[in-house]
Protein backbone atom coordinates (compact mmCIF):
# COMPACT_ATOMS: atom_id res chain seq x y z
CA UNK A 1 0.00 0.00 0.00
CA UNK A 2 1.07 3.56 -0.53
CA UNK A 3 1.64 5.64 2.23
CA UNK A 4 0.51 9.17 2.81
CA UNK A 5 4.10 10.27 3.21
CA UNK A 6 4.74 8.22 -0.20
CA UNK A 7 2.40 10.42 -2.28
CA UNK A 8 3.81 13.74 -3.13
CA UNK A 9 1.48 17.03 -3.33
CA UNK A 10 2.54 17.23 -6.79
CA UNK A 11 0.92 14.15 -8.01
CA UNK A 12 -2.49 15.39 -7.29
CA UNK A 13 -4.50 17.92 -9.20
CA UNK A 14 -7.39 19.33 -7.07
CA UNK A 15 -10.70 20.07 -9.50
CA UNK A 16 -12.90 22.10 -8.29
CA UNK A 17 -16.22 23.19 -10.58
CA UNK A 18 -17.71 26.15 -9.82
CA UNK A 19 -20.71 28.11 -11.19
CA UNK A 20 -21.31 31.56 -9.76
CA UNK A 21 -19.61 30.71 -6.17
CA UNK A 22 -17.70 33.88 -5.73
CA UNK A 23 -18.66 34.08 -2.17
CA UNK A 24 -17.20 30.82 -1.14
CA UNK A 25 -14.20 30.41 -4.01
CA UNK A 26 -11.71 32.25 -2.75
CA UNK A 27 -11.46 30.77 1.01
CA UNK A 28 -11.64 27.45 -0.33
CA UNK A 29 -8.65 27.43 -3.00
CA UNK A 30 -7.03 29.48 0.28
CA UNK A 31 -7.50 26.05 1.82
CA UNK A 32 -6.11 23.78 -0.63
CA UNK A 33 -3.06 25.80 -1.24
CA UNK A 34 -2.40 25.79 2.37
CA UNK A 35 -2.86 22.09 2.78
CA UNK A 36 0.45 22.16 0.68
CA UNK A 37 -1.51 21.29 -2.96
CA UNK A 38 0.17 23.49 -5.96
CA UNK A 39 -1.93 21.77 -8.83
CA UNK A 40 -5.37 23.43 -8.80
CA UNK A 41 -7.53 23.42 -11.92
CA UNK A 42 -11.12 25.65 -11.50
CA UNK A 43 -13.29 24.67 -13.99
CA UNK A 44 -15.89 27.47 -14.58
CA UNK A 45 -19.53 26.86 -15.76
CA UNK A 46 -19.93 30.43 -16.75
CA UNK A 47 -20.24 32.41 -13.90
CA UNK A 48 -21.91 35.47 -14.10
CA UNK A 49 -21.03 37.18 -10.56
CA UNK A 50 -17.34 37.15 -11.06
CA UNK A 51 -15.61 34.02 -10.15
CA UNK A 52 -13.66 33.00 -13.37
CA UNK A 53 -12.06 36.44 -12.20
CA UNK A 54 -12.16 36.16 -8.96
CA UNK A 55 -9.71 32.93 -9.41
CA UNK A 56 -7.49 34.10 -12.18
CA UNK A 57 -6.77 37.36 -10.04
CA UNK A 58 -5.54 34.55 -7.51
CA UNK A 59 -3.38 32.84 -9.75
CA UNK A 60 -5.05 29.79 -9.69
CA UNK A 61 -5.68 28.19 -13.29
CA UNK A 62 -9.45 28.84 -14.20
CA UNK A 63 -10.72 27.45 -17.45
CA UNK A 64 -14.48 27.50 -18.78
CA UNK A 65 -16.12 24.25 -19.17
CA UNK A 66 -17.35 22.70 -22.62
CA UNK A 67 -20.59 21.40 -22.79
CA UNK A 68 -23.49 21.55 -20.17
CA UNK A 69 -24.24 20.83 -16.74
CA UNK A 70 -21.30 19.26 -14.08
CA UNK A 71 -20.91 16.24 -16.36
CA UNK A 72 -19.32 19.31 -19.40
CA UNK A 73 -17.01 20.68 -15.97
CA UNK A 74 -15.66 17.02 -15.25
CA UNK A 75 -15.37 15.96 -18.93
CA UNK A 76 -13.50 19.27 -19.99
CA UNK A 77 -11.41 18.82 -16.29
CA UNK A 78 -10.31 15.19 -16.98
CA UNK A 79 -9.05 16.04 -20.42
CA UNK A 80 -7.00 18.53 -18.79
CA UNK A 81 -5.39 16.33 -15.72
CA UNK A 82 -1.57 15.66 -16.39
CA UNK A 83 -1.07 14.51 -12.95
CA UNK A 84 -1.26 10.43 -11.70
CA UNK A 85 -4.37 11.66 -9.69
CA UNK A 86 -7.01 13.96 -9.43
CA UNK A 87 -9.21 15.18 -6.30
CA UNK A 88 -12.82 16.27 -7.26
CA UNK A 89 -14.35 18.95 -4.84
CA UNK A 90 -17.51 21.44 -4.64
CA UNK A 91 -16.41 25.02 -4.41
CA UNK A 92 -19.49 25.93 -2.04
CA UNK A 93 -17.16 25.91 1.31
CA UNK A 94 -18.97 22.45 2.32
CA UNK A 95 -15.73 20.02 1.93
CA UNK A 96 -12.56 20.91 3.58
CA UNK A 97 -9.18 19.83 1.90
CA UNK A 98 -7.71 19.02 5.03
CA UNK A 99 -9.97 15.94 4.16
CA UNK A 100 -7.79 15.24 1.51
CA UNK A 101 -4.97 13.12 3.20
CA UNK A 102 -7.87 10.61 4.27
CA UNK A 103 -7.41 9.85 0.16
CA UNK A 104 -4.25 8.99 -0.34
CA UNK A 105 -3.45 5.53 1.58
CA UNK A 106 -5.70 3.86 -0.63
CA UNK A 107 -5.09 5.11 -4.11
CA UNK A 108 -2.90 2.21 -5.03
CA UNK A 109 -6.01 -0.07 -4.23
CA UNK A 110 -9.24 1.34 -5.26
CA UNK A 111 -9.49 3.12 -8.53
CA UNK A 112 -12.12 5.57 -7.20
CA UNK A 113 -12.31 6.44 -3.42
CA UNK A 114 -15.95 8.22 -1.83
CA UNK A 115 -15.67 11.09 0.71
CA UNK A 116 -18.67 9.84 2.93
CA UNK A 117 -20.03 12.87 4.56
CA UNK A 118 -20.21 12.01 8.36
CA UNK A 119 -19.23 14.62 10.46
CA UNK A 120 -21.01 17.81 10.27
CA UNK A 121 -24.27 15.60 8.65
CA UNK A 122 -26.58 18.09 10.04
CA UNK A 123 -25.67 20.60 7.40
CA UNK A 124 -27.24 18.54 4.39
CA UNK A 125 -31.23 19.28 4.64
CA UNK A 126 -33.15 16.44 6.02
CA UNK A 127 -34.97 16.00 2.56
CA UNK A 128 -31.25 15.82 1.14
CA UNK A 129 -30.42 13.03 3.37
CA UNK A 130 -33.83 11.43 2.80
CA UNK A 131 -33.16 11.03 -1.35
CA UNK A 132 -29.67 10.14 -0.38
CA UNK A 133 -30.87 7.74 1.30
CA UNK A 134 -33.01 6.50 -1.38
CA UNK A 135 -30.76 7.16 -4.38
CA UNK A 136 -27.82 5.14 -2.31
CA UNK A 137 -30.09 2.05 -1.46
CA UNK A 138 -31.53 1.76 -5.00
CA UNK A 139 -27.79 1.59 -6.36
CA UNK A 140 -26.81 -0.89 -3.94
CA UNK A 141 -29.64 -3.40 -4.82
CA UNK A 142 -29.39 -2.94 -8.41
CA UNK A 143 -25.58 -3.00 -8.89
CA UNK A 144 -24.21 -4.48 -5.08
CA UNK A 145 -21.51 -3.02 -3.10
CA UNK A 146 -21.99 -1.30 0.03
CA UNK A 147 -21.38 2.04 -0.79
CA UNK A 148 -23.60 4.93 1.46
CA UNK A 149 -22.90 8.55 0.10
CA UNK A 150 -22.52 8.22 -3.65
CA UNK A 151 -23.80 11.17 -4.12
CA UNK A 152 -20.72 12.96 -2.64
CA UNK A 153 -19.40 16.38 -3.80
CA UNK A 154 -16.00 15.18 -2.84
CA UNK A 155 -13.67 11.92 -4.55
CA UNK A 156 -10.50 10.95 -5.54
CA UNK A 157 -10.11 8.87 -8.69
CA UNK A 158 -6.72 7.74 -10.86
CA UNK A 159 -6.35 9.69 -13.76
CA UNK A 160 -6.25 7.30 -16.38
CA UNK A 161 -9.57 5.95 -15.30
CA UNK A 162 -11.17 9.20 -14.98
CA UNK A 163 -9.69 9.75 -18.78
CA UNK A 164 -11.85 6.54 -19.86
CA UNK A 165 -15.20 7.17 -18.11
CA UNK A 166 -17.97 7.38 -20.79
CA UNK A 167 -20.16 10.32 -19.68
CA UNK A 168 -23.20 10.68 -21.06
CA UNK A 169 -25.62 12.66 -18.29
CA UNK A 170 -26.24 16.61 -18.09
CA UNK A 171 -26.63 17.32 -14.47
CA UNK A 172 -25.85 16.08 -10.81
CA UNK A 173 -26.11 12.77 -11.50
CA UNK A 174 -22.48 12.72 -13.13
CA UNK A 175 -21.23 11.09 -9.93
CA UNK A 176 -23.50 8.77 -9.93
CA UNK A 177 -22.96 7.85 -13.55
CA UNK A 178 -18.99 7.72 -12.49
CA UNK A 179 -19.94 5.65 -9.29
CA UNK A 180 -21.67 2.45 -11.61
CA UNK A 181 -19.07 2.43 -13.89
CA UNK A 182 -16.24 2.18 -11.17
CA UNK A 183 -18.20 -0.63 -9.54
CA UNK A 184 -18.92 -2.79 -12.51
CA UNK A 185 -15.12 -2.09 -14.20
CA UNK A 186 -13.67 -1.78 -10.86
CA UNK A 187 -12.81 -1.29 -7.17
CA UNK A 188 -14.15 1.56 -4.68
CA UNK A 189 -14.51 2.47 -1.22
CA UNK A 190 -14.84 5.15 1.28
CA UNK A 191 -13.43 7.34 3.87
CA UNK A 192 -14.91 9.41 6.19
CA UNK A 193 -14.99 13.71 5.69
CA UNK A 194 -16.30 16.33 7.26
CA UNK A 195 -19.03 18.67 5.68
CA UNK A 196 -19.69 22.38 6.39
CA UNK A 197 -22.42 24.73 6.03
CA UNK A 198 -22.16 26.05 2.37
CA UNK A 199 -21.63 29.41 1.33
CA UNK A 200 -24.64 30.68 -1.17
CA UNK A 201 -27.22 29.40 -2.43
CA UNK A 202 -28.02 25.60 -3.36
CA UNK A 203 -28.24 24.78 -7.37
CA UNK A 204 -29.56 21.37 -5.92
CA UNK A 205 -33.54 20.87 -6.36
CA UNK A 206 -35.85 17.96 -5.84
CA UNK A 207 -36.09 17.05 -9.34
CA UNK A 208 -32.73 16.47 -9.09
CA UNK A 209 -32.82 13.63 -6.93
CA UNK A 210 -35.47 11.93 -9.37
CA UNK A 211 -33.18 12.43 -12.33
CA UNK A 212 -30.32 10.54 -10.37
CA UNK A 213 -32.80 7.62 -9.48
CA UNK A 214 -33.76 7.62 -13.55
CA UNK A 215 -29.67 7.39 -14.43
CA UNK A 216 -29.80 4.60 -11.88
CA UNK A 217 -32.35 2.84 -13.67
CA UNK A 218 -31.32 3.90 -17.13
CA UNK A 219 -27.33 2.72 -16.96
CA UNK A 220 -28.47 -0.61 -15.34
CA UNK A 221 -29.36 -1.80 -19.10
CA UNK A 222 -25.92 -1.55 -19.73
CA UNK A 223 -23.99 -1.99 -16.50
CA UNK A 224 -26.70 -4.64 -14.86
CA UNK A 225 -29.24 -6.02 -17.39
CA UNK A 226 -30.12 -8.78 -14.94
CA UNK A 227 -31.72 -6.99 -12.78
CA UNK A 228 -34.32 -5.50 -15.25
CA UNK A 229 -35.12 -8.80 -17.47
CA UNK A 230 -35.39 -10.90 -13.50
CA UNK A 231 -37.98 -7.81 -12.12
CA UNK A 232 -39.80 -8.14 -15.99
CA UNK A 233 -39.77 -11.89 -15.96
CA UNK A 234 -41.53 -11.75 -12.22
CA UNK A 235 -43.66 -9.29 -13.67
CA UNK A 236 -45.38 -11.61 -16.08
CA UNK A 237 -44.24 -14.94 -14.49
CA UNK A 238 -47.03 -13.88 -11.63
CA UNK A 239 -49.66 -12.84 -13.83
CA UNK A 240 -49.42 -15.80 -15.89
CA UNK A 241 -49.41 -18.13 -13.13
CA UNK A 242 -52.27 -16.71 -11.21
CA UNK A 243 -54.32 -16.78 -14.72
CA UNK A 244 -53.28 -20.59 -14.92
CA UNK A 245 -54.34 -21.38 -11.27
CA UNK A 246 -57.47 -19.49 -11.53
CA UNK A 247 -58.90 -21.17 -15.05
CA UNK A 248 -57.45 -24.74 -13.59
CA UNK A 249 -59.88 -24.08 -10.73
CA UNK A 250 -62.74 -22.95 -12.51
CA UNK A 251 -62.32 -26.19 -14.46
CA UNK A 252 -62.47 -28.33 -11.56
CA UNK A 253 -65.31 -26.59 -10.22
CA UNK A 254 -67.86 -26.15 -13.52
CA UNK A 255 -66.37 -28.15 -16.22
CA UNK A 256 -66.17 -27.03 -19.69
CA UNK A 257 -68.18 -24.36 -19.32
CA UNK A 258 -66.38 -23.10 -16.45
CA UNK A 259 -63.11 -21.87 -18.25
CA UNK A 260 -61.63 -19.98 -21.10
CA UNK A 261 -59.42 -20.97 -23.73
CA UNK A 262 -58.75 -17.09 -24.14
CA UNK A 263 -57.28 -16.51 -20.86
CA UNK A 264 -55.67 -19.74 -21.01
CA UNK A 265 -53.78 -18.59 -23.70
CA UNK A 266 -53.27 -15.32 -22.69
CA UNK A 267 -51.81 -17.12 -19.07
CA UNK A 268 -49.49 -19.66 -21.33
CA UNK A 269 -47.89 -16.57 -22.64
CA UNK A 270 -47.40 -14.86 -20.09
CA UNK A 271 -45.42 -17.27 -18.53
CA UNK A 272 -43.08 -18.36 -21.32
CA UNK A 273 -42.61 -14.95 -22.12
CA UNK A 274 -41.27 -14.54 -18.30
CA UNK A 275 -39.30 -17.47 -18.06
CA UNK A 276 -37.56 -16.56 -21.78
CA UNK A 277 -36.88 -13.42 -19.21
CA UNK A 278 -34.76 -15.58 -16.64
CA UNK A 279 -32.87 -17.68 -19.28
CA UNK A 280 -31.79 -14.38 -20.85
CA UNK A 281 -30.75 -12.75 -17.51
CA UNK A 282 -29.41 -16.40 -16.21
CA UNK A 283 -26.86 -16.42 -19.87
CA UNK A 284 -26.15 -11.95 -19.62
CA UNK A 285 -24.87 -13.09 -15.84
CA UNK A 286 -22.54 -15.33 -17.22
CA UNK A 287 -21.41 -13.20 -20.21
CA UNK A 288 -21.39 -10.19 -17.46
CA UNK A 289 -18.96 -12.60 -14.98
CA UNK A 290 -16.40 -13.62 -18.05
CA UNK A 291 -16.12 -9.94 -18.72
CA UNK A 292 -15.60 -8.31 -15.43
CA UNK A 293 -13.33 -11.25 -15.27
CA UNK A 294 -11.30 -10.35 -18.43
CA UNK A 295 -10.98 -6.35 -17.35
CA UNK A 296 -9.65 -7.71 -13.91
CA UNK A 297 -7.01 -9.51 -16.00
CA UNK A 298 -6.15 -7.04 -18.62
CA UNK A 299 -5.83 -4.46 -15.46
CA UNK A 300 -3.51 -7.13 -13.42
CA UNK A 301 -1.17 -7.48 -16.65
CA UNK A 302 -0.79 -3.56 -17.51
CA UNK A 303 0.01 -2.89 -13.79
CA UNK A 304 2.89 -5.28 -14.13
CA UNK A 305 3.78 -4.18 -17.34
CA UNK A 306 4.73 -0.64 -15.95
CA UNK A 307 7.46 -2.44 -13.83
CA UNK A 308 8.63 -4.37 -16.76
Amino acid sequence: MISPQLVLRDDVTIIVPVLNEADAIPSILKEIQDEGYSKILVIDGYSVDGTYEIVRDMGVRVIQQCGSGKTGALKTAFEQVDTPYLVVMDGDYTYSPRDIERFLPFVDRYDQIFGRRVQGEENIPLLNRLGNWIINKTLCVIYGGSLSDVCTGMYMMKTDVAKNLSLDSKGFDAEVEIAIQNLYNGAVTEVPISYRKRIGTSKLVTFDGFHIIYTILRMSLTYNPIFILSCLGAALMLPGGFILLRQFHLRLLYGDTGWSIGYVWLGLVLLVIGLQCFSISVFTLIIKRMEQRVIKHLKILNGQSKFL
